[in-house]
């Protein structure tokens, strides 16, 4: 039986692993559990990999495998905070289907240093009503590596729900300033907003909430081959 600091700490290692295809750094898990130092993770993670919740990845950083799920979280417990949950169609074509939805191609977006704001319609493409749900969404074409650590990759069409608020952790096409339109994950920190990378090449950059206007929240990922 797990302590609940220790079912609060692999529930978000899981969560975040589901949203993201990583597991949460140190300070991230210490920040989301409310914990004075780093210490206090190491006991909880060794504590889970020893009761079989969890097992460490060798040879790679902050690599952490969710092997099993309490009785009570896999038996209908809340579900995870909002975020990419990665649906990935793979393939040379999206076929289309009775149970899907046509969405425009709006261009490309930087997933790297900004480039020029969301242009207009270029193609049109059917997805699943499964991966969109209601309300407004469009597609956008990946250019560029800072967020490959979230499995989004240079070329992917992201599927983008079409929203002007988002919560903090949640991926977004944010307008800089009026101008330039980037894909990053956003995060809400005092009177400032910043945008974070998945990849360590790159450096978060911070804003003041009037520079940043939030243009829709990522909900999907259709990847091509060719």
């Amino acid at each position: 039986m797990l302590t609940r600091k220790q079912h609060e700490l692999l529930m978000f290692i899981h969560e975040r692993i589901q949203e993201t295809g990583v597991s949460p750094s140190f300070d991230e898990m210490k920040e989301a559990l409310d914990l004075a130092s780093k210490s206090g993770i190491h006991r909880l993670i060794t504590a889970l990999e020893e009761r079989g919740f969890i097992r460490r990845l060798a040879h790679r950083a902050r690599a952490l495998e969710v092997t099993k799920l309490p009785e009570q979280a896999t038996a209908g417990a809340p579900r995870g905070r909002a975020g990419f949950k990665p649906g990935v169609i793979e393939g040379g074509r999206v076929e289309p289907a009775n149970d899907t939805r046509e969405l425009p191609l709006l261009g490309k977006i930087a997933a790297g240093t900004p480039i020029a704001a969301i242009q207009h319609e270029t193609a049109r493409y059917p997805v699943p009503e499964a991966m969109v749900g209601s309300g407004e969404h469009y597609m956008l074409e990946i250019e560029g590596d800072s967020m490959i650590e979230a499995g989004i990759l240079n070329g992917d069409l992201v599927v983008i729900k079409r929203v002007d608020n988002a919560s903090s952790g949640e991926i977004v096409v944010a307008l800089v300033e009026g101008e330039e339109a980037t894909l990053k994950r956003l995060r809400k920190k005092g009177g400032s907003i910043a945008l974070e990378p998945a990849n360590r090449a790159y450096e978060t950059r911070i804003f003041g909430p009037d520079q940043v206007e939030v243009q829709g929240k990522l909900v999907g990922l259709i990847r091509r081959y060719h």
